[in-house]
């Protein structure tokens, strides 16, 4: 977990009221204090809204993280100056939730039995989803903003991102009709949402007239993509489909566009965001597509205020803001809202307003409807080290 000084040192704007806790480590998880019934109400009655946010500071993911402290932190100080979340100042800890999935579910149970927080929130892989949704159900609700596979239907779960009917099959489509895309091969992280999404993925490529040609998953972490180029490059794809994640795939990219395989191979990607593609460079960008409900590049007047404002707040050289960093921001925006129609911030009255509701962030207006996300859907060419939109869904 951050401590106070790490987070609040360097970040002009910050207003007084937004508070980090940093309580102590209490044998990593392997003591649990009871739940305790009556917590609900007491923490109801508080003046403060203590959320944990679970962001990915360490290995693959960790590269999201700057982008998505910025994102979280700018959400609460809006929220904060206007009053809270239904009169209550948001009081935010971060936790982090990279490493061994065992290791994070430890720091969730000492958040949840020791810190009293009251939401949990942020943007990590869906195997860390699994884990936490196991702690959080039936005692307080967790919102879950980032891109992942569908199909989250855990009570308390509220899940805002991108999923792949809406992200993928339509770049797939018009991949196939405007590039005449049909061999496909598929390569992600060997997890969850890579499994799911790639499983969806083939019936989109069928129903687009194309085929898979190879898949592979890659362990978290690996960086040597030697293997997997030359499987590849003997298979001849129209298009690699990369559902790699942070690290893994900023490495992958640079060694596929340094084989020479990006001039004459497309690459669709749906977790190559602003923060990845610097690190990927310039130079190995050729053919790189990418399918997002969130570009910072979008022409919007929700965009452009919120970049503005994460201008002002963090300065000119700020990390760049992409999906998953700014997806911190939608989460708190959505939690805003669903309280407000609920009336309420206890999980059930909660869980059933974010059902349906139409709330409004950098993404524009996105409505919620039987818990799925449906906003505009973006696909972008890489351009050097920005992203140009090519058509929007």
């Amino acid at each position: 977990m951050l401590s106070t000084g790490s987070v609040t040192a360097g970040r002009p704007g910050l207003p007084p009221s937004l508070l980090f806790r940093s309580p102590p480590r209490r044998g990593a998880g392997r003591f649990l204090a009871p739940f305790d019934p009556d917590s609900a109400e007491r923490r109801g009655a508080r003046t403060r809204l203590r959320i944990g946010n679970f962001l990915t500071f360490s290995g693959s993911p960790g590269i999201w993280g700057p982008a998505a402290t910025n994102s979280a932190l700018l959400a609460v100080s809006e929220i904060n100056r206007r009053g809270g979340i239904l009169g209550r100042e948001i009081e935010l800890s971060f936790y982090d939730s990279g490493g061994a999935v065992e290791d994070v579910a430890a720091r969730a149970r000492d958040a949840l039995d020791f810190d009293d927080i009251d939401v949990v929130m942020g943007s990590h892989i869906s195997a860390v989803r699994l884990a936490l949704r196991r702690l959080t159900r039936g005692r307080i609700p967790y919102v879950y903003p980032p891109v992942y596979e569908g199909g989250e239907r855990t009570p308390g779960v509220m899940a805002i991102g991108e999923t792949p009917h809406s992200q993928t099959r339509p770049a797939i489509h018009w991949l196939a009709e405007n590039k005449g895309a049909k061999r496909w091969y598929l390569i992600g992280s060997d997890y969850v949402w890579p499994w799911q999404s790639h499983l969806q993925t083939k019936i989109y490529i069928g129903e687009a007239g194309g085929h898979v040609v190879g898949e592979e998953f890659v362990p978290v972490g690996h960086d040597d993509h030697e293997a997997h180029l030359a499987r590849i490059r003997a298979t001849r794809p129209d298009v690699v489909l990369i559902s790699l994640i942070g690290t893994d795939s900023i490495t992958f990219n640079r060694a596929f566009g340094e084989s020479g395989l990006a001039a004459t191979t497309l690459r669709l990607a749906g977790a190559v965001d602003e923060t990845v593609l610097l690190g990927i460079g310039a130079d190995n960008t050729e053919n790189l597509y990418s399918a997002s409900g969130y570009f910072n590049c979008i022409g919007s007047r929700a965009n452009d205020e919120f970049m503005s404002l994460y201008t002002a707040m963090f300065g000119v050289d700020a990390p760049p803001v992409g999906s998953v960093g700014q997806s911190n921001y939608e989460g708190l925006r959505f939690l805003k809202a669903a309280a407000e129609r609920a009336g309420s911030l206890s999980l059930h009255p909660l869980a059933a307003a974010g059902r349906n509701i139409v709330y409004s962030g950098a993404r524009g207006e996105v409505a919620i409807r039987q818990g799925r996300a449906g906003m505009a859907m973006h696909l972008a060419a890489a351009d050097g080290l920005d992203f140009r939109i090519i058509r929007t869904f």
